[in-house]
């Protein structure tokens, strides 16, 4: 266990960030989350602390502030080179200044800088951004609506020609498909499985001591997906780190000589690559013909951040059209803007795995989202009266999953009461459609949450646009993105906010000292205060939550399992202690009998098997009422189905697979005689 005292870097300097404070209110899809962070220099010069720190990828910050002894200063959204310049000035003639802004690679990276804090002297920094709350099927994080599509809807405000004048609404989808279709799978496709092998990956899944490290959960991860696929499909698997390797040139044929070979190669593969360099791979993965007939589905793993993410999601994009990515984000430190973004842009579905999490169901899942039909002429149709227009905010829907929810946001100008929303799309060659009729009256002022967000969704879709077209323009999209940014007061690349204490009667005596803080999970901080100020949902986990207080004095974000990753990411492993290396645990028996399967889907009596089934070679064998290979599997099923019910959406692809395999060799009548 180390020392700690206050707050300190690696290096066992002193940080002037005393506390945090967080407030969050949930009103139905929308979270706004109000940081407070407390500084005081206690060094005998004047300082300059800059703090660089990740936020949701998708949230869109719009409030930054200062508090300087009974004085509030309010940031204003400039231009990021102008606000840069007054920030510098401020700082020269002796002033007080607050800079905040975002990476211009990366959309979830934050840097902060607060100039001019006399010695001895506190300031109270107020961060707000509102972001989306994440709905996922699997982890009880669902809102129960009547409707399969939700409108938001927000009144006009002062400036009726702009977007924060008029009126705008936020359409949810929810598609419901039918069981016919959940519980079928393809037999075809291209997997692609890209592995994070940084250094990073060596790590405890989360803050148990007895948890595995994140790579060896990803190793069975891989083992689990493997022994999932169908016959007929291809496969391949490539790892990363500050270089790439890959265990086929290309592609190749679902088969046992193929699975084997993979799986020989996953079983050595650690965290031995260096840092987490995923563009390069990326771009091979894509030079690769694609196979006629076997649809691509790519599946990307890793636990961290890159410093070139919107380079990464610009290729993603690119080759959305020859296939799906799903992602996932292992441990708190995984970037939400690249892991959301690769779904995003992908067509595909995003996971995080954090806490105590595991890794396999979540990735199962998806397999599941990657094996059913692909949904297909997805349209959105507005049902609006005369003298009433719509302007859509949101880049077209490119992918539909069951129980996942899909945002539209609408512009709307004229006058009405009431208006509709449908979206078309083919499932499985069958046509469907949503429809949901609104009413264009507001009951309450919500404080232009969802203008804010349809003004980020806005503003990112500008920003790849630039980037698509750099250089083939005179920069009028960058024009356009400041000016949306300044109007709505939501960050971008572009802008930044600026504040300057123009009041202080003081100046700045010497020169000032510049104190880098490193990134949160190298700093320990003594305080943590996490106040849900409101939350109004039909969600469970936020009911009766008014008022609601948790107070910890070491916190850390195993926590939290109560809120979504997104909306503590700027506090993730502030407080971190050292752990003792996990000893060796015995392999999971479910993971010791999935290991047994073929590739065809079949089990082999032999004294492995029935180790893994808890039974002596004579136990198995015994009274045997048909041929080995069909017992075996039986017995397998029946020990899955016995004894890993909890565990069921882990194994029920390769339990499908392998009642396939049965009813191929007349398994019914067999399994009915037994």
């Amino acid at each position: 266990m180390m020392n700690r005292c206050g707050l300190i870097t690696v290096q066992k300097e002193p940080v002037p960030l005393q506390s945090i404070e967080v407030e969050l209110e949930v009103r139905d899809h929308v979270a706004t989350v109000v940081s407070t962070l407390k500084y005081q220099n206690k060094e005998d010069k004047p300082v300059e602390a800059v703090f660089v720190f990740p936020l949701p990828g998708d949230a869109a910050v719009c409030h930054f502030s200062a508090v300087i002894g009974q004085k509030e200063i309010v940031a204003e959204v400039k231009e990021k080179q102008e606000a840069r310049e007054e920030y510098d000035d401020a700082l020269s003639s002796g002033q007080q200044a607050f800079l905040l802004e975002e990476s211009e690679q990366s959309p979830d990276i934050f840097s902060m800088k607060v100039g001019g804090l006399a010695p001895g002297e506190s300031a109270s920094i107020r961060l707000e951004y509102v972001t989306e709350l994440a709905v996922q099927a699997d982890d009880g994080l669902r809102f129960c609506l009547p409707a399969v599509l939700n409108p938001r809807y927000q009144p006009q405000g002062r400036n009726t020609s702009t977007l924060m004048g008029d009126p705008v609404v936020m359409v949810s989808l929810y598609p419901e498909f039918p069981q016919s279709v959940m519980s079928s799978v393809a037999s075809c496709g291209e997997f692609v499985f890209l592995l994070d092998r940084s250094g990073s990956m060596d790590c405890s899944t989360s803050n148990s001591r007895e948890q595995e490290t994140r790579i060896s959960s990803a190793r069975d991860t891989l083992l689990l997906l493997l022994k999932s696929l169908p016959m007929g499909c291809y496969f391949n698997i490539y790892s990363f780190g500050s270089s790439y390797e890959h265990i086929f040139p290309q592609s190749v044929e679902y088969s046992e000589k193929s699975m084997e070979e993979a799986l020989k190669k996953v079983k050595g593969m650690e965290a031995d690559l260096g840092g987490t360099e995923i563009l390069e791979p990326l771009k091979h993965i894509y030079s690769q013909r694609c196979i006629p007939s076997q649809p691509r589905q790519l599946f990307v793993f890793t636990d961290g951040e890159v410093g070139n993410t919107k380079e990464v999601l610009d290729v993603v994009k690119k080759n959305s059209g020859s296939h799906r990515c799903f992602s996932f984000g292992i441990g708190e430190g995984a970037s939400s803007a690249l892991i959301n973004g690769l779904a995003k842009e992908g067509g595909g579905h995003a996971q995080f795995i954090t806490g105590t999490d595991r890794m396999q169901p979540k990735v199962i899942q998806s397999l599941r989202f990657a094996l059913q039909p692909a949904v297909e002429d997805i349209s959105v149709t507005w049902g609006l009266p005369k003298g009433l227009s719509v302007t859509v905010l949101s880049p077209p829907i490119t992918s539909i999953f069951q129980g996942q929810r899909s945002l539209i946001y609408g512009q709307l100008t004229g006058q009405a009461t009431e208006g509709s929303v449908t979206v078309k799309y083919s499932l499985a060659g069958r046509p469907s459609q949503n429809q949901l009729h609104f009413s264009l009256k507001p009951a309450e002022d919500t404080g232009l949450t969802v203008h804010r967000l349809a003004a980020r969704t806005l503003i990112r879709s500008l920003e790849m646009e630039d980037r698509d077209e750099m250089g083939e323009t005179d920069g009028g999209i960058k024009e356009k993105v400041v000016q949306l940014s300044v109007q709505s007061g939501v960050s971008s690349s572009f802008t930044a906010f600026i504040a300057v204490n123009k009041d202080n009667n003081e100046t700045i005596q010497g020169p000032l000292v510049r104190r880098d803080i490193p990134v949160a999970s190298e700093c320990h901080f003594s305080k943590f205060l996490l106040k849900i100020r409101k939350a109004r949902c039909g969600c469970c986990m936020f009911q009766n939550t008014e008022n609601l207080q948790f107070d910890f004095d070491k916190f850390s974000v195993s926590h939290m399992d109560a809120l979504h990753q997104d909306h503590a990411k700027i506090f993730v492993e502030l407080c971190v202690e050292e752990v003792e290396t996990p000893q060796q645990t015995p392999r999971d028996p479910l993971l010791q009998l999935v290991s047994l399967q073929k590739a065809s889907g079949c089990w082999i009596l032999d004294p492995d098997l029935a180790a893994a089934l808890g039974k002596t070679s004579e136990e198995v064998e015994k009274s045997k009422p048909v041929t080995s290979e069909v017992w075996a599997t039986i017995l397998a099923l029946i020990w899955l189905h016995g004894f890993k019910m909890d565990a069921k959406e882990e194994w029920e692809l390769l339990a499908m697979k392998a009642a396939s395999w049965l009813c191929a060799q007349n398994g019914r009548n067999l399994i009915h005689k037994c």
